[in-house]
């Protein structure tokens, strides 16, 4: 059977994209390389930009009953020691975190109701254009191709499209018990040998995060064993590259989303919302027969945010630089609340306010 669309990649990006080009009665596809519901490493938090796209994908609710955790505070802490804290507003729309393999299957599914062709446990091992695809379960054919495959997309690969990674640093995530002082919170740690993300994630869950240069990793990781309850037997997961030079977003009946495009930090926050909003913008662009416009409309879906991503790598390089940004904060509070209202959102339903100690 030939398809409208095939799309490689079942993570947010591929699952709104399938979807919401099935509810506009595209023939589509959407295999995936893994099966669900699987662990997938990233901060696990979904900012209140990310709502209204849930709604419009007819997701929200779905997401709001699974076991989550309400943020109501971020903290940073400097190299030095100094936390500064920002309060979130309180909303039923407000920031939650949430584990990926539970929100991803929630994707999954509301793209299946709509009417995609899933096709899980299905590696992509051959592809010519035209567009005809290769798997470990079968040859499908469609006009037109999304890679959403993440960052080391193979649609990129086997194309000649994927770019050398940096490898500046390593990300490992793991979900652990919580400690009671943590409910409701993300902490952000900036240290002199890396980076340290924290969040309540619900039932009773931390997902913690590190990143750090390789060599300095071990460091990081005796760092975190002296302050939270990490077992023998933890289950690490690890990702790279964190950074990555862009692809293009679109060529001939090729549109490209999600990290397959463009790496995002996977601990900032911003991870999500591009994905879902990368992913509703190439079914809008698909279904309307508007191809050419796509690639000026996805540059411009960046523009304005990726500081925050390029800030965060920085001062995972720099401590210094996070030091200083801190102490900044510390004089100039707004300064804090302008960069947690970027990373979390606009301030939904009251206002933020900030702390230190």
């Amino acid at each position: 059977m030939d398809y409208d669309v095939a799309i490689v990649g079942a993570g947010p990006a591929g699952s709104t994209c399938a979807a919401f080009c099935a509810q506009a009665g595209w023939r589509t596809l959407l295999l995936e390389k893994s099966h669900f519901p699987r662990d997938k490493v990233c901060g696990d938090c979904i900012n209140p930009a990310c709502w209204p796209i849930l709604e419009r994908l007819g997701a929200a609710d779905q997401v709001q009953a699974q076991p989550h955790s309400r943020l109501a505070e971020v903290a940073f802490v400097s190299p030095r020691g100094r936390t500064l804290r920002l309060t979130l507003a309180a909303s039923d729309r407000g920031e939650i975190a949430i584990p990926r393999r539970l929100f991803d299957a929630v994707l999954l599914d509301r793209a299946r109701e709509l009417g995609a062709e899933v096709h899980e446990d299905t590696a992509l091992t051959a592809l010519e254009r035209g567009w005809r695809l290769q798997t470990s379960q079968g040859e499908f054919s469609a006009r037109h191709l999304v890679a959403a495959d993440g960052r080391n997309s193979t649609v990129a690969r086997l194309l000649g499209l994927l770019p050398a990674a940096a490898k500046d640093r390593v990300g490992l995530q793991a979900h652990l018990p919580v400690p009671p002082e943590y409910h409701q919170r993300v902490e952000m740690h900036f240290l002199r040998f890396g980076y340290c993300g924290i969040t309540d994630v619900g039932s009773g869950l931390l997902n913690l995060c590190l990143v750090a240069r390789p060599k300095r990793l071990l460091d990081l990781k005796d760092w975190a064993t002296e302050r939270f309850p990490i077992l023998a037997d933890i289950t690490w997961r690890t990702i790279a590259p964190l950074s990555r030079s862009a692809i293009p977003a679109a060529q001939e009946n090729l549109l490209i989303i999600g990290d397959a495009a463009r790496v995002v930090e996977p601990f900032t926050g911003e991870g999500i919302y591009y994905a879902l909003a990368s992913g509703e913008l190439a079914a809008r662009h698909l279904t309307a027969g508007d191809l050419p416009d796509f690639a000026a409309a996805h540059a411009e879906l960046y523009r304005g945010r990726m500081w925050v991503n390029h800030l965060a790598r920085a001062a995972v390089l720099r401590p210094w630089l996070a030091n200083g940004l801190l102490e900044l904060a510390n004089v100039f509070p707004e300064a804090l609340r302008y960069l947690t209202t970027k990373v979390v959102g606009p301030s939904v339903g009251g206002q933020h306010t900030a702390q230190c100690s």
